[in-house]
């Protein structure tokens, strides 16, 4: 049976201000799910706090992934159950290169393997991401074009094959090719054991990776769900007709 990640009522805080509301989510492992909404609808502070980042504080609400309470878990925990979150901005470590920041990262999850074994699965997946040699040797993002800082990030998926990745905002600074080429990898390790939580302001990463469920978040709630047809209204109308309409049910009830 698959693992589900199950989201109920959550609230979440940063600097004292509420900023998730109430979320209810729920993600199967194998599917791939889309979290779109407006600038500040609280999507970038979901995936920190399903992470464990101490910056943000849960005060409210219950999260399960495979049957385990998530938030009672550290947030290298959490990565060693199966979690994964591609950032937004990724951060330079500069003294630590590629090649040896993702051996310490299989080692601490329990997936190491043996050393040709690692250097010709590293190979295969940089030439799939059309990412140059030389990365092997470079520091993590350090100096690194936006397009290379996300490449490096799907790279580090690929071999650490996690069961749920999250990618928030992984299209933002892409050009198309760049947005292509990251869209293929995530759908090339899409399948049966990982599932995937895509945040996205923009219906055009969904043009690539074909979401099986389309979830919009607003004020720190998810107001509506849908199909992939969701994102393509999106596209056409904006928020603005989607938004309206939530506001009205709710105020109905």
């Amino acid at each position: 049976m698959s693992a589900e990640l199950d989201v109920r009522g959550l609230r979440a805080t940063v600097e004292g201000k509420e900023i998730l509301k109430g979320v209810d989510l729920r993600v199967q492992q194998g599917q791939i799910h889309a979290l779109m909404g407006p600038n500040g609808s609280g999507k970038s502070t979901l995936a920190y706090t399903l992470m464990g980042h101490p910056k943000y504080q849960v005060t409210g609400g219950d999260v399960a992934f495979d049957g385990q309470d998530l938030l009672a878990l550290t947030a290298d925990a959490r990565a060693k159950l199966g979690f994964f979150l591609c950032f937004q901005y990724p951060t330079a470590i500069p003294g630590v290169t590629t090649v040896n920041f993702l051996r310490a990262a299989l080692r601490a999850q329990g997936k190491e393997m043996p050393a040709r074994e690692f250097l010709n699965k590293l190979s295969a997946e940089m030439a799939a991401l059309r990412i140059d040699e030389s990365f092997r040797s470079r520091y993590i993002n350090d100096g690194f074009s936006g397009g290379e800082k996300k490449r490096s990030e799907i790279l580090q998926l690929a071999m650490l094959r996690p069961r749920l990745a999250i990618l928030d905002e992984t299209d933002s600074g892409l050009d198309v090719d760049a947005l292509r080429t990251v869209a293929e990898g995530v759908m090339r390790l899409a399948g049966p054991d990982m599932g995937v939580l895509v945040i996205t302001h923009y219906p055009r990463i969904l043009e690539h990776l074909r979401p099986d469920v389309v979830h919009v978040l607003h004020d720190g709630r998810v107001v509506t769900s849908g199909g992939a047809d969701l994102a393509q209204r999106i596209e056409r109308d904006g928020y603005e007709p989607i938004l309206g309409v939530a506001a009205a049910t709710a105020g109905a009830v």
